[in-house]
């Protein structure tokens, strides 16, 4: 089974890249979607009960925050991957500006997060880390040996 954690600042492409790639294999678990952590954390328990394959689709910038994910999937013997959004903020910040309603964020909350930004490694407990950049509406995916 899987556990894949995106990792990457607002606007970074990170929820069009699970719709195109793995919407149709993988339980989506979003704050954006559940808005609370008690939902959050049922999804995740039903996905263990169940054995199903999950993205964790946030933020996830500081190694603290990714702790909790990867600890529960070792416990249910997943294999925990890191997906990496690799963008500038001033591109972020541009898709942003392309975005309406509650989609759209504040640009101080982009910028808070990629300032506390912690790029993933394999000492957290990664199996597999795999950094994701655009370009040309296109995402390039290259996997990474132990950190980015």
């Amino acid at each position: 089974m899987q556990a894949i954690i995106f990792i990457g600042i607002q606007a970074s492409g990170k929820s069009t890249y699970y719709k195109t790639n793995f919407f149709n294999s993988h339980i989506r678990i979003s704050m954006d979607l559940l808005n609370t952590r008690n939902k959050e954390n049922k999804f995740l328990d039903t996905c263990f009960l169940t054995q199903s394959r999950f993205v964790v689709d946030n933020t996830n910038p500081t190694i603290e925050e990714r702790k909790k994910y990867i600890a529960l999937a070792k416990e249910n013997k997943y294999e925990v991957i890191a997906y990496y959004f690799e963008s500038s903020i001033e591109s972020a910040i541009e898709r942003n500006n392309l975005r309406t309603g509650k989609e759209k964020i504040p640009e101080i909350g982009i910028r808070g997060c990629y300032k506390k930004l912690e790029p993933p490694a394999k000492s957290e407990g990664f199996d597999k880390i795999y950094r994701v950049t655009a370009s040309n509406n296109e995402f390039i995916i290259e996997e990474c040996k132990d950190e980015i």
